[in-house]
């Protein structure tokens, strides 16, 4: 991602928000309409709406009923992990006045996200289309605009299409303008959106060079005669180095790339998580004597070798890295999160000892690979081809279409995001590896074919665009489609079913624990101990699976999630939605950073509330930052306690605004939840000025606290509008409880042990032909499989490999680990090689099957297939 502003710059071009609702047009700064390259927040003052209204686009709309909002923005606000959300359109208008612009002066909007197609018009006039939710876009606006009052209407949709990525998922696919809106002011002479490319040739500890690539646009009526200078700066401002100029031609409505390279330049310094260090290529595009643009792009020096044998290297040594899946929601404000509260993700991944983040399942925030650079951890970009099944959404559709006439449309968009992704964050040195999918082989049966097809085609891709680093099949442990790519990612048991794969290879999945906070102070890694050729667990050794030949590992996940399976299925974070961490990220951070953890709050006599928030002050009044706001129960002495008593929170004074509004309730039987003596939630604000909170609880001593937001405009008591409430209304929990469906085909599996080419994942795998079957030594054989899903089970219907006397034992796991009996047979009162038996009506996710098998027949089971109801909790 380029920065192209500083941080002052940005600052004092903010918008009015709360205090501009008058029926005027808020002005822009006059630098819009200067010279060179300015680039102003375009969050506040935004008028939005539910539904799909028709002329909204025109300039003399009546929107002065219609909700008045700022950005990031979420049609699903205030949201707290339901099942469930508003699928349709939604309509966003902000009303703005320009001067006349001189002669060649362009004026763009780029949008960081929009889910997941929109419409943009300029009072009144078409400009800009875009499908795809998880990647941004620029809008060139300036032949829609005049001078005096303009207004731009975005219309948004999240219905789901046939055509378009992710057609399937585990998430919630909230609509919305969920991202950070900019305005870009520039020449007829500048570099474009997403136009440089800097890579790091000849790396070494000793010396590198530089290599820029730059993107020059001329929108002009005429030829322009442009010199491009590019200068190497370091972290403390200094310049290293200075590129070769280029003087090149550019003809009216042309884009041409320039080439430049650095002599070398000794000793640069590395980036890495434990010296994330970053420099800038400063590019200027000067024509008849003047900078035209003047372009920045962050990047760092390191160099990677994924190997097949020896692991992963990072600047030459070896890393077996550790790490965690993210998703982007957060409590209350879903998807629409602000930059710092990304900050604040990846900070605390980092300190539980982590080192990479695989950003699932879709292309994250741009400002997310800022904060992995900067931060200094490593990340893996995904594309959103995701597959998935068993849900009552359509988003648990097949992942490639099931219609020939789709292909062509579906395969197109796929690319076009993939393309986006990688020139979006191209640049940063964070980014190890581009992940190609999720999952897909959860696709319809005759279209595997055309999935490995595209996942081929997206790998050519991604070299084409990017051949510095290698392309990733994540979740690949089904569907022979692991050695599409560069690297392989392996979910779920694929981390005991492909030892030693021939490929360069990590564990993209383990575990998956479903807890709510505080949870168990212990770390499940999954399949990983069953890792062929691992030895067992030792205080000396204790993790014998991080072998030779597997590069690293990522725990699922790293937050809780908003998901469509459920709540209790978006629990398996070591973080809370309200990012609160759990007991088992203190166990990581214990071991992996070797710091003890606090000790637990016990139940007590409750007498006090403390607040207290992630930082004194908001920098910015302009969506891109905020606060998080944490209430602590408290005893007598000042100790925390775990009592989880009712609390509201609220804005007394001040600006501000929290999900719900100016204040919020918690409760321990609540969505909005305060569990084990402690609750959290964000905080903006779109005015400068102090704010005073009030935390308060029955029979308890409030707690207070101010924030002071340094930089916006001024709030004004009495004057400035406040945010109206936004009542949260808890959906259905049965809303996703459905008729009878069949489960586990392709899903994880488990055995006590498996013979050679027998292993466990032939129990589901939909082949009558195939089993699974145990060691000839296992006295007490068994064959799991975990629907990942939470199921009301109804029937299990087992196939043996042929017609016998087996016996068998069904068993659920329960939530505590043990195990409760689904269905029994003795060995030898059913003769059938088939058997389709009701079990008792237990709610679970992982079942077993302990094998009786009768002598002289084949020991194994052919397949299991789970028919159950989905539960939402």
């Amino acid at each position: 991602m380029c920065r192209l502003l500083s941080l002052k710059t940005i600052v004092a071009s903010v918008c009015l928000f709360f205090g501009s609702f008058q029926a005027f047009a808020a002005p822009l700064p006059s630098s819009v309409i200067g010279k060179g390259r300015v680039r102003t927040n375009f969050n506040a003052d935004w008028r939005f709406t539910l539904g799909d209204i028709a002329g909204a686009q025109e300039p003399g709309f009546n929107d002065s009923a219609w909700e008045q909002i700022g950005l990031p923005h979420s049609f699903s606000i205030p949201y707290f992990r339901s099942p469930s959300f508003y699928v349709g359109y939604g309509w966003y208008r902000k009303t703005f006045s320009l001067p006349r612009l001189p002669v060649g002066r362009r004026l763009s909007l780029e949008f960081e996200g929009a889910f997941q197609e929109a419409e943009v018009f300029v009072n009144g006039t078409a400009v800009g289309h875009h499908r795809g939710g998880y990647t941004g876009f620029p809008v060139d606006i300036t032949a829609a605009l005049h001078p005096g009052k303009n207004v731009v209407a975005v219309r948004v949709n999240n219905k789901w299409d046939p055509t378009l990525a992710p057609r399937a998922g585990e998430h919630v696919f909230s609509g919305g303008l969920y991202r950070d809106v900019w305005l870009v002011a520039t020449d007829a002479v500048h570099v474009p959106w997403t136009g440089t490319f800097i890579t790091t040739p000849d790396l070494s500890n000793a010396s590198g060079r530089v290599a820029a690539q730059t993107e020059v646009r001329n929108d002009g009526d005429r030829s322009a005669s442009v010199l491009v200078s590019t200068e190497i700066v370091d972290d403390a401002g200094k310049t290293v180095s200075t590129l070769p100029e280029e003087h090149i031609n550019v003809p009216s409505g042309q884009v041409v790339v320039v080439k430049q390279q650095s002599a070398p330049i000794n000793s640069p310094r590395l980036w890495s998580p434990e010296t994330p260090v970053l420099y800038r290529a400063v590019t200027s595009l000067i024509v008849s004597g003047r900078v035209s643009d003047r372009f920045e792009t962050e990047f760092g020096f390191r160099w990677i070798s994924w190997t097949a044998d020896k692991g992963f290297f990072l600047n030459g040594k070896h890393r077996y890295f550790k790490g965690a899946d993210v998703h982007q929601d957060q409590a209350g404000w879903g998807d629409a999160v602000t930059n710092l509260a990304i900050d604040r993700d990846v900070q605390l991944i980092k300190d539980a000892g982590f080192d990479f983040i695989r950003g699932s399942h879709y292309p994250h925030d741009p400002h997310f690979a800022e904060a992995t650079d900067r931060i200094g951890v490593m990340f893996l970009s995904e594309e959103s081809f995701w597959g998935t099944a068993n849900f009552k959404s359509d988003w648990a559709a097949s992942a490639y279409p099931t219609d020939p006439s789709q292909y062509a449309a579906f395969d197109e968009g796929v690319k076009q995001q993939l393309t986006e992704m990688i020139r979006i964050n191209r640049n940063h040195p964070s980014i190890i590896v581009w992940g190609m999918d999720n999952e897909v082989f959860f696709t319809a049966k005759g279209t595997l074919p055309e999935v490995k097809r595209l996942l081929g085609e997206m790998v050519a891709l991604s070299h084409e665009l990017d051949p510095t680093r290698p392309a990733s099949i994540d979740g690949a442990q089904r569907g022979g489609i692991d050695k599409i790519g560069d690297v392989a990612g392996y979910n779920g048991d694929g981390a005991a079913l492909f030892p030693n794969p021939g490929i360069p290879n990590f564990v993209a999945e383990y575990s998956l624990t479903m807890t709510n906070r505080p949870g168990a102070y212990a770390a499940d890694f999954g399949d990983l101990p069953k890792t062929p050729g691992a030895a067992k667990p030792t205080p000396e050794n204790p993790y014998p699976w991080r072998l030779a030949w597997r590069s690293g590992e990522a725990v699922w996940s790293g937050f809780d999630h908003g998901s469509i399976a459920g709540r209790r299925f978006g629990s398996t974070g070591v973080i809370d939605y309200a990012r609160l961490p759990k007991r088992s990220w203190y166990w990581y951070r214990n071991a992996y950073r070797g710091i003890k953890p606090p000790t637990w709050p016990q139940p007590g006599q409750a007498a006090a509330l403390r607040l207290t928030s992630s930082s004194p002050t908001i920098q910015r009044a302009d969506g891109t930052d905020d606060v998080q706001l944490i209430v602590t129960v408290l005893d007598a002495q000042g100790n925390p306690i775990s009592n989880s008593p009712p609390v509201k929170l609220a804005i007394e004074s001040g600006p501000g605004e929290l999900p719900t509004g100016r204040s919020i309730n918690f409760a321990s039987d609540s969505d909005i939840a305060i569990l084990d003596g402690k609750a959290a939630i964000a905080m903006r604000t779109w005015q400068a000025g102090k704010t005073r909170l009030r935390a308060t609880s029955p029979g308890l001593k409030d707690a207070v606290l101010e924030i002071t937001t340094l930089n916006g405009p001024r709030f004004k008591a009495g004057i400035t509008p406040l945010v109206k409430d936004r009542p949260y209304v808890a959906t259905d929990p049965d809303v996703l409880i459905s008729k009878e469906e069949k489960f586990g085909t392709n899903n994880p599996t488990g055995s006590s042990s498996s013979a050679p080419d027998h292993p466990s994942n032939l129990v589901n795998d939909g082949n009558m032909g195939t089993y699974w079957a145990p060691e000839s030594t296992d006295a007490q054989p068994w064959v799991s499989v975990d629907p990942e899903r939470i199921l009301l089970y109804r029937r299990i219907r087992i196939v043996f490999p042929q017609a016998a006397g087996y016996g068998f034992v069904a068993e659920l796991q329960q939530n505590d680990g043990t195990w409760k009996e689904l269905a029994k047979q003795e060995a030898g009162t059913d003769t059938r090689r088939v058997r389709e038996v009701t079990t008792q009506a237990l709610t679970g996710e992982r079942m077993r099957v302990k094998l009786l098998a009768p002598s002289g027949a084949a020991a194994g089971i052919s397949e299991i297939v789970i028919t159950g109801i989905l539960q939402s909790q």
